[in-house]
């Protein structure tokens, strides 16, 4: 009974954003139609953050009738891997995402951690790497003359910069309901950013180090920004109602639009935030709603993608920045764990259908093969054309591996 229930779920919630006809005039349409404006082959990255350590131990590799296991049970996918019983639309889509159910990292503070997954670098007080989204905007933004927005957008994400590459590499932060986070929260008032660029021009000619050139870059992306047509992907109430309803009006679903909108004007890395994974206590209570809302948010972006033809030349990365404990403590949590862990990947830039890396039985101990956060940031440079073997020259002259020699993850190669 369950079964067929979730298939009629999935069906129907599908069914809206198939009915829609691509002569319509939707933003998303309209970019396809002028083609000739972009790059036809334009890489894009969406990395989906699970803040505060994602229990994957009942997400994506459960471990039933254990002690450590908890109350939910696996279901069988589309491709050769369970997954929750509260992820049934992902499970009809089993052949569009892998896992990667053997990540092992050492930091299991939240900060350290975010850190070391998105850079793929452990914290050094000497020394500021950039994240896998500066990276991306870095060596893929230049080569889009028609992107007049920034290359790296961050929607509800604290998400980290350009470290050593500059301040311009920083992510544009903005908020899922379209509100621009960046300049301190200022509105977005052409005359008072060409002020404040005056204002850099004469910290420039003072000689006061790269901070005010970077800062001007910012500044000039924002003004253009203000200006440009392009500045309506944030405007997602322009979609059609049956879009905004199979991804649904929460910070998820309208950050996960938004992003579909910003990688279809050329931006190629876009980080959204979904946050409150820090679970110490009632974890199984809490993600009977949190799984439904990333379940049914990841089911409407990879079909969107698909319906737009733009999935073939996506990436997508779920992850937090670590896992969480087997075992379940006396709040009915479980506590910050980095020894074993998992992380999802999708988009046709990865190969999808399969689970690579194994734990043990109670999920104590990674069975073979281990993976590290560079070997992941690796993998995505790699899916998104970027030669990792390449070195980075920090401010004082070192060269730096790009992703800090992690291997690239061959299974996930397409």
């Amino acid at each position: 009974m369950n079964e067929t229930l979730n298939r009629r779920n999935f069906i129907g919630h599908s069914t809206g954003l198939a009915a829609l006809s691509m002569a319509s005039l939707t933003f998303g349409q309209q970019i396809i139609k002028n083609h000739s404006k972009l790059h036809k082959d334009q890489k894009a990255a969406i990395l989906i953050w699970l803040g505060g350590g994602p229990p994957t131990i009942d997400m994506w590799d459960l471990k039933p009738g254990t002690n450590e296991g908890g109350p939910f049970q696996p279901i069988s996918t589309t491709g050769d891997f369970q997954i929750s019983e509260h992820l049934p639309l992902l499970a009809q889509r089993g052949d569009d995402f892998s896992l990667i159910r053997s990540m092992s990292t050492r930091e299991a503070d939240h900060g350290r951690g975010s850190y070391m997954m998105h850079t793929g670098f452990s914290p050094n007080p000497n020394m500021v790497h950039p994240s896998v989204g500066a990276v991306v905007a870095n060596e893929i933004g230049p080569t889009n003359d028609n992107l007049e927005i920034p290359p790296f957008f961050s929607i509800d994400s604290r998400s980290f910069g350009g470290g050593f590459l500059g301040t311009a590499w920083n992510p544009f932060s903005v908020r899922s309901n379209g509100t621009i986070q960046d300049l301190g929260g200022q509105n977005l008032n052409v005359n008072r950013l060409k002020m404040l660029s005056m204002i850099e021009d004469n910290f420039i000619r003072s000689k006061r180090g790269d901070m005010p050139k970077d800062h001007k870059k910012l500044l000039e992306r924002t003004i253009k920004l203000s200006t440009s047509p392009q500045m309506d992907a944030l405007k997602i109430q322009q979609e059609p109602a049956q879009v905004l309803e199979a991804y649904g009006n929460t910070g998820l679903g309208r950050g996960a639009l938004m992003a579909r909108r910003l990688i279809q004007q050329g931006v190629p890395f876009v980080e959204v935030g979904f946050g409150g994974w820090d679970l110490h206590n009632m974890t199984h209570e809490t993600l009977q709603t949190k799984l439904p809302e990333l379940d049914k948010v990841l089911n409407s972006l990879i079909f969107d993608l698909k319906r737009l033809d733009i999935w073939q030349n996506t990436a997508i990365i779920v992850m937090g920045e670590f896992g969480r404990t087997p075992r379940i403590n006396q709040n009915a949590g479980r506590d910050h764990w980095a020894a074993t862990w998992s992380s999802f990947v999708s988009g046709g830039l990865f190969k999808g259908g399969q689970a690579i890396g194994k734990t043990s039985p109670d999920g104590k101990m990674i069975d073979g093969k281990s993976y590290v956060a560079a070997d992941l940031v690796a993998t995505t440079l790699t899916v998104m054309g970027i030669d990792i073997n390449r070195n980075h020259t920090a401010k004082n002259g070192r060269p730096i591996k790009i992703a800090n020699g992690g291997s690239v993850i061959k299974e996930l190669i397409s």
